[in-house]
Order: structure tokens, then C-alpha cells, then sequence
């Protein structure tokens, strides 16, 4: 059915949304909400939004017209700009603020208060609104008033320490995936908050941070460290990973260890599996020149095309790269109808859910500033009883969770911390395999409880095991699913098909239920059946392409797009939950990881088509005006990320380098002229930061407003001040592992609460006793002859 003659609904029903933000995160936030059906207004200096004028290309916009990355974030809101001094004294957006259900504001505590607003003063006023704020560092802690770029982010965060050749400098993803990722936790946090508004609840100041946010993107490496009893990770790349063949690069992804088995017979090098320590990731980087010596005379030989299509046959995750120009003429693309035309003229992703019974609001144009300045205001909202309820906005959500890996469970990890009681189904014929599939130990006899993904990721969850291949463990689940709210996965299409366990039957069991589903390329499509992951999703999407040096080739963004599609996944879920709990039905909700990946790489095809240019690797550089970079200091690999974005922060470094002559160069006393000059300015840093220390010369930037951060291993974050200071690694007690550092969401705690954590990740069917018996009505009888039989357990089978 064609989006004009869509006669459903959208899942959010009579939501006001005020949007006041200056940068993608919060931008991106609010076009969530407005695809789900809220309605957004936008808050903007006289100016207008700085994104009206950001070309990631730096190619010039006719005069009166905005970016189309502007068009492309701030479709369908409407636009209201300020005349006074102070946002919050002028009188069209004061009323809005007043009436809105929804507050998302880009801004610190010093920066909320230059435009006049107070968290805590909205709340007063109108008690059911939700004020979520995104910030760097957040509210609260030694660095909150800290300046910060996405570079110094991923750097302090552990995400560029780990990414690159040693012999060559960190390297941070490319295309400001931090801001998208700070911007659906927000739209996600704002969502489940207001369903606790509206079930009678009280609203909330969210404060999240965005240092959290990316720190949320590594996959828990400190936990790594611990678990497996191994020292720091230091940078490597993945082995094999993009590689060359002979018309191009080919992207290669193995997460298991059959999949390495499988790769080796499909390179013909059966030498690959006599060394037992290749059949997992971390091994392989000792022995990278043995491996590119017998693998790269095979890809040479080949096309990309006939890499992937014999990849394919193997059930390995091979992907051609995608980048701007590229993308949209993808098979996947094109016959699953995935861009769509903004009223701007260029093409762009939908949203990146699909539901049954809900569409996505109509694509309609970004707002001219100003444009609703005269335009009635909302009415205030009629205030119902006292709102003194502070339990977590997703209590009694009853979710039944079959992901495995790290996407599926980055959905539930979130949902759980909101307060959902999530049920993990695994088997012990087929566990979750992040629980070993990175590494595993050898010293111990439960080695499958050591994952440190899986740890990270499945706090506050319970575990069941059933073995949905029997018709015993089929009835479980069903007696599962007739109670619960949600049921989630992130299989393969057919593996829920051949189980008889499709949406339709569990939702003729459970009408209300919403049935969320995570395939790697859709339910349906000419890629329905391929296999891939995380990276295989930042390969295609043009992610990778824009990671790595200028004369170097595309470096994996390492998984990042994993949490990244679990909180789209989340955020979708909470909506769809509204919808029922509106009206009485539950729906099938699609979440194609491609797609969301898709959502945060649009300024690729986007510019591509509007100006003809193709993005691609600046290094360390970034694709905005900021002369930035990672320099070597004056340690033992000692690396800094410092930006300068503005005049008044390069003045504040040439005056803490001693005013060198060569910055009397008029030519650099202007944002362009600096730019120009970029090549002609890195040596003479380089030159500068080579002689620093680098703790000293990072507190002297950061104490002279400069965003500026050490690269740290991933696996050595714990350390850092800020996250220790707001708590966001909780102490947990593992009945097996003992007690750890877990991480949370990215927000500061609820009002009324210490922490979100509450249960350890779940060893293998620990619940099952607990769940069977409540929910399934098992008996002891039950339980001994399903565990004999093999439909439940608690230890892998074989071992």
C-alpha cells in the first residue's frame, strides 16, 4: 500500500513534542518522535538552528536554503524562533514549553540557564511533562561543564583506543555515529517516560549524557578484561576484515567460530583451522601476516560480486561496501522501496520501523524558521489527580526475549533498566552465543558464563531455557507469550518460521501482544535469508567507508551499529506498547538493522545526490569546519583528540602554545581560512603536542574551554573520573564470576531511585524453576522429567 492512500494510524496518539537543540543528537530525537506520529515543535535562535547551514561536504547552499542534512532531521516539525534576549521571555515559546508533554533540549546546566529554562521549574508548573536533556557529560560531575566534540567523546569513551595499526594513530568512526546514538536514547527515554505519565505517574527531568551514550557503543571491554583474565586490548583490526579484491574492497565478518571453519574451506586454506586460537577474533591479530599471505592471492582473483555471491552459499557475512553514491542503488534498496522522497527534492530513508498496524507520520517538509511564531498555541493540558507515582515507567511489562548476541539484547538491556520483567529463553542446545562466541576460558568448567558481551548486556534479566524444536518446549513458550506484553527477537526470518512460531500465531494466542522482530535485512526482500551482523550492516550502509586515513582502506567501526539498532529496537517496541495499550491490539513490529544503520548514514546518499559528492575518509579530521585530530604526546603511544570549533577556542591554543609565529597568519584568524590551511596547521600541532605530557596539556585545554580528551583502551574507562562521579558503572555480584562494573543506560537515575541495576546477568537457566512454575504451571514432577529430557537445563548440551 502506497504511503499516500495509508489509512492506519500512526502509534503515537496527541503527543507535543518542544524541541530546542543545536546539534543532530537532539534534531535526530525529534524526528523520531514526529515519524512515530508526535507532533514537534522546534525552538530556534533568530539565526535558526546551526544544521540550516552544515554541508558534511562543505559544498555551498543557494542563498535561502537549508542543508539538506537540516531537511533531512527536521521534516514535518514546525518552527518557532525566539525575539527576546532570553528564550524563556518570550511569549509563543513559553507557552509552548507550558503545554507540552515532551521537553528535548541540547544543552548543559549553564547553557539551560543562559536561555532561562529550569528542569525543575517546568516541572512545576506542568507536573506530566517529560524534560529530557542531552549534554556532553551530563548534569552532573567534575566535567559538566566540560567542552566536547564527538572526536574527544569517542576518545575519552575507549571507542578510537582500540581501532587502528599500532603503528599508526587511533582511529575514531567516522560520521557522527555518537550523536545518533545519543539522540534515540533520548527519544526512547521520553517515550517510556511518558507512559508513565499517562498511567497516572508523574513526569521527570532526563538527563542524559552523551559521553554515556558512546561509551554505550565499545562492548564493555573492562568487563572483558575481568572476565576472561586478560590484559588491556590494545588497537588492532579485525583479521580478515575489509580487504581488497580485484574491483574493489570486500567487507568480511566472522563473529563464531564455525564461521571461521566455513571461511577457511571457502579460501580453500585448510591451514587456517590447524591453529586453534584463529577461531576467534582476538587470536587472529598475532598471526595477521600468515592469514593476509594465504587469503589475499583468493580475493584478488575474484570480483566483489562473486565474493559476496559465494559467501552467501557458506553462511558468512560478506558484504560489498556501500558508500553515498552507491547506496541507493543497492538490490536491497531499491526492491524493498527504503528511500523515500522529502518534499525538498532529494531522497532519503523512511523510518526505520515497520508495524502491521501502524504507519509512520506522512513525509512532509523541514519548517522555515519563524514559521509558527503567530500560530494559536497549544492548550495547556487539564491536570487530573496528585502525580506522586515514581515507579519505573516500564513496571509490569512482562517481556519474553529471544535475541542472542549484542543487538537484541542492547533492546532489552535498556528495557529492562526501565523496569520490564525480561524473560531470556535460550536452550542448551543452542545458547546465546555471545556467551563464548568473542573467547572463552579454559581454566574453568562454566566457561560459558565468562562472556563479557553477555554480561554486559542481560542485567537485570531472567533465564529460562526451553528447546522450541520440541512440541514440550513449543507449549511452554506459547504459555509464556499468552502473558506477557512483548515478545522479541533477532533471528534469521525462517528460524521463528520453522518453529510454527510466526507473528500471527502468537499473536492469535496473545491479541495484544507486540511481536518485534530484528532480521539483519528484513522479513522479506531479495536479502531476506543472508546472513550479517553489526559490521556487516556498517560495511553496506557507508559507515566504514568513511572510517580510516584518506590513503588508507575503510577500518571496521567494530559493532558500534549493534547497541545502536537495539535502541531503535526499543524505542519502536515502547511506541508500539502505547498503541496497544490505547486501543487493544498488539501488532507485528519489523526493525531491519540495515535499516536503522541506514537512518544514521542519510548525509552519504543524501549529499551524494544533491551536490554530487561522495563522503569519504578524513582520518581523525571529521567532515565539519573544527580543525581536529588525534597527536601523538610526548608518552609511550600517548595520543590526545583535541577540536577547535570556534575563533575564541584557537586563540585559547595559541596562547597556551606561546603564540608561535606562524599563527600571526591572518589567513588563520577565520573558521574558512583555517580550513584551507588544515595540512599546513596538523604538522605544526603534531609538532607541539609531540613535546606535552599528556595529562598536564589535556586539563590545560579542557581548563581553556578547548574539547580536548586522552585515547584511552576501551578496556580502561572504569577509570574515568566523570563516569565514576555519575555512577555509571553499577557494582553487581555474579554467583560465578564474582562482582563487576555493569554498565547502564546513559542517564542519571530516576527521582526516587540510586541506580538502574538491580539483578546480575543470569546464569543458564537459572530462572527456570522461578518462571515455569509461576508462569507455565510446571511442576517439580515437570521440571525433573523436562530437565532429563532435554526441553530445559542449565549447562550447554555436550558439554
Amino acid at each position: 500500500m502506497s504511503e499516500g492512500h495509508d489509512s492506519r494510524p500512526t502509534p503515537l496518539d496527541d503527543v507535543r513534542v518542544v524541541e530546542i537543540s543545536d546539534r543532530i543528537a537532539g534534531s535526530y530525537c525529534g524526528k523520531l518522535l514526529v515519524d512515530a506520529g508526535a507532533e514537534v515543535r522546534k525552538i530556534e535562535p533568530p539565526q535558526g538552528d546551526p544544521l540550516r547551514r552544515f554541508t558534511a561536504s562543505f559544498s555551498p547552499l543557494v542563498s535561502g536554503t537549508d542543508s539538506p542534512l537540516f531537511g533531512y532531521l527536521n521534516a514535518g516539525k514546525r518552527s518557532l524562533t525566539w525575539s527576546s534576549d532570553a528564550l524563556s521571555s518570550d511569549e509563543p515559546c513559553s507557552a509552548a514549553l507550558a503545554a507540552a508533554d515532551i521537553v528535548v533540549l541540547t544543552a548543559g546546566r549553564s547553557q539551560a540557564a543562559d536561555l532561562g529554562i529550569d528542569p525543575q521549574r517546568l516541572l512545576a508548573e506542568s507536573p506530566q511533562c517529560v524534560v529530557v536533556t542531552i549534554s556532553d557529560f551530563g548534569w552532573t560531575g567534575p566535567y559538566a561543564d566540560r567542552r566536547a566534540s564527538e572526536l574527544t567523546l569517542q576518545a575519552g569513551a575507549g571507542s578510537a583506543g582500540f581501532r587502528g595499526d599500532p603503528s599508526g594513530p587511533p582511529i575514531a568512526i567516522g560520521g557522527d555515529l555518537g550523536e545518533y546514538m545519543g539522540g534515540v536514547f533520548a527519544a526512547f527515554g521520553a517515550l517510556a517516560l511518558r507512559r508513565r505519565v499517562q498511567r497516572g505517574g508523574a513526569g521527570e527531568h532526563l538527563d542524559l549524557s552523551m559521553f554515556e551514550a558512546i561509551t554505550l557503543m565499545q562492548s564493555s571491554e573492562w568487563l572483558h578484561s575481568q572476565l576472561l583474565a586478560v590484559p588491556p586490548i590494545t588497537r588492532t583490526v579485525e583479521v580478515p576484515s575489509i580487504e581488497p579484491a580485484k574491483d574493489g574492497y570486500v567487507g568480511i565478518t566472522m563473529v563464531t567460530g564455525q564461521q571461521w571453519l566455513d571461511f577457511a574451506a571457502m579460501v580453500e586454506c585448510p591451514e587456517l583451522i590447524e591453529i586453534p586460537q584463529l577461531r576467534f577474533q582476538i587470536g587472529r591479530w598475532e598471526y595477521r601476516d600468515f592469514i593476509r599471505e594465504r587469503i589475499r592471492p583468493w580475493l584478488a582473483e575474484r570480483t566483489v560480486d562473486e565474493i559476496v555471491e559465494l559467501g552467501q552459499l557458506f553462511r558468512l557475512p560478506i558484504a560489498a561496501l556501500g558508500n553515498g553514491s552507491t547506496i541507493r542503488d543497492m538490490a536491497y534498496v531499491r526492491e524493498r522501496g527504503v528511500f523515500v522522497r522529502n518534499p525538498a527534492g532529494f531522497h532519503q530513508p523512511r523510518s526505520p520501523w515497520l508495524m502491521s498496524r501502524c504507519r509512520p507520520a506522512a513525509l512532509r517538509g523541514a519548517p522555515v524558521a519563524g514559521e509558527a511564531n503567530n500560530e494559536p498555541p497549544w492548550p495547556k493540558r487539564e491536570l487530573g489527580q496528585e502525580r506522586s507515582d515514581r515507579r519505573l515507567p516500564l513496571d509490569g511489562v512482562r517481556i519474553v526475549d529471544l535475541t542472542a548476541f549484542w543487538a537484541g539484547p542492547a533492546a532489552t538491556h535498556v528495557l529492562a533498566a526501565f523496569g520490564a520483567d525480561v524473560v531470556k529463553v535460550e536452550s542448551i542446545q543452542r545458547p546465546d552465543g555471545i556467551r563464548y562466541s568473542g573467547g572463552m576460558r579454559t581454566d574453568v568448567e562454566d566457561w560459558w558464563e565468562y562472556g563479557w558481551v553477555f554480561h554486559a548486556m542481560n542485567t537485570n534479566k531472567r533465564s529460562v531455557t526451553i528447546d522450541l524444536g520440541s512440541d514440550e518446549g513449543r507449549r511452554l513458550f506459547i504459555e509464556l507469550v499468552a502473558g506477557a506484553a512483548v515478545v522479541i527477537e533477532n533471528f534469521s526470518p525462517r528460524v521463528m518460521d520453522n518453529f510454527g512460531l510466526t507473528a500471527d500465531a502468537l499473536l492469535t494466542v496473545n491479541p495484544r501482544l507486540v511481536v518485534a522482530r530484528m532480521p539483519a535485512f528484513g522479513l522479506n526482500g531479495p536479502w531476506r535469508d543472508r546472513v550479517g551482523f553489526a559490521p556487516t550492516m556498517e560495511q553496506i550502509a557507508g559507515l566504514a567507508w568513511v572510517t580510516g586515513l584518506p590513503d588508507g582502506p575503510p577500518i571496521p567501526p567494530r559493532g558500534a551499529c549493534d547497541p545502536l539498532a537495539g535502541i531503535h529496537a526499543a524505542f519502536a517496541v515502547v511506541a508500539a506498547l502505547q498503541f496497544a495499550e490505547r486501543t487493544g491490539y498488539g501488532q507485528l513490529v519489523e526493525l531491519p538493522m540495515i535499516e536503522t544503520v541506514l537512518n544514521t548514514t542519510a548525509v552519504q546518499p543524501i549529499e551524494a545526490e544533491v551536490f554530487g559528492v561522495t563522503l569519504s575518509r578524513r582520518g581523525n579530521r571529521g567532515h565539519g569546519d573544527a580543525i581536529q585530530n588525534i597527536y601523538r604526546c610526548a608518552g609511550d603511544d600517548d595520543w590526545i583528540a583535541v577540536t577547535i570549533g570556534d575563533d575564541r577556542q584557537w586563540c585559547a591554543l595559541m596562547e597556551l602554545m606561546g603564540l608561535p609565529p606562524w599563527s600571526e597568519d591572518e589567513e588563520l584568524a577565520t573558521i574558512v581560512g583555517r580550513r584551507a590551511r588544515a595540512d599546513t596547521i596538523d604538522p605544526r600541532l603534531q609538532e607541539w603536542f609531540e613535546r606535552q605530557d599528556l595529562r598536564c596539556v589535556v586539563e590545560n585545554l579542557a581548563g581553556a574551554g578547548i574539547p580536548a580528551a586522552p585515547v584511552v583502551s576501551p578496556s580502561l574507562v572504569t577509570e574515568n573520573p566523570q563516569l565514576r562521579d555519575r555512577g555509571f558503572f553499577e557494582p553487581l555480584e555474579h554467583p560465578r564470576t564474582g562482582p563487576g562494573l555493569y554498565p547502564r543506560p546513559p542517564f542519571a537515575p530516576l527521582a526516587g531511585q540510586h541506580r538502574w541495576l538491580m539483578r546480575p546477568p543470569p546464569m543458564l537457566g537459572e530462572h527456570n524453576e522461578e518462571v515455569l512454575c509461576a508462569s507455565c504451571g510446571v511442576t517439580d514432577e515437570d521440571l525433573m522429567r523436562l530437565s532429563s529430557s532435554g526441553v530445559i537445563g542449565t549447562r550447554p548440551k555436550g558439554v
